[in-house]
């Protein structure tokens, strides 16, 4: 478990998710689903992959933000259902998340990973710069063609490379 330093009213740490964690992934998801900020997820879902996601939770060890690392190949994955509860956002566990599933990307050994994201700015702050959602083609036809919004999408592919050798240099 890391500690994160979190400077408001929210004390939060970030762990490995585990089944239990699941009703409150859902829950949490829920807001982002309607959106359309986040692509529908079910309990099953994340039961199949529940190792691939992180949460984050609060000093009562309640969930307020999730996050998960999805491969495409050896070397490239992308940070998937990154959400966190609006009475947590800008206080740093949204970063928190990120940093985590960037340090579990480098340790699989994927060299590069990416995002679609409508908050940009967040993912270039650590390091990651804008690209064609085209250098993705198994993204775009496996999760885009799904997608209500895949006629008129409006979120940006963000992209960092040598992943292990920027986490060893932090």
């Amino acid at each position: 478990m890391t500690a994160l330093p979190v400077p408001s009213q929210v004390s939060a740490s970030v762990r490995a998710a585990t089944p239990g964690d699941i009703p409150a992934m859902v829950q949490l998801m829920g807001p982002f689903i309607a959106s359309g900020d986040l692509l529908p997820r079910t309990a099953a879902d994340l039961e199949r992959d529940i190792t691939s996601y992180q949460v984050a939770t609060d000093q009562h060890g309640g969930v307020i933000g999730m996050g998960a690392l999805k491969p495409y190949s050896p070397a490239l994955a992308e940070i998937i259902a990154l959400a966190v509860s609006p009475r947590a956002q800008g206080q740093g566990v949204g970063l928190g998340l990120v940093e985590r599933l960037l340090d579990r990307a480098a340790r699989l050994g994927f060299t590069d990973v990416f995002a679609l994201t409508r908050v940009p700015g967040f993912f270039h702050r650590l390091g990651f710069t804008t690209v064609e959602k085209s250098r993705f083609p198994l993204k775009v036809w496996f999760d885009c063609a799904r997608c209500s919004r895949r006629h008129s999408c409006d979120e940006t592919a963000v992209h960092l490379t040598d992943v292990a050798s920027r986490r060893a240099g932090r």
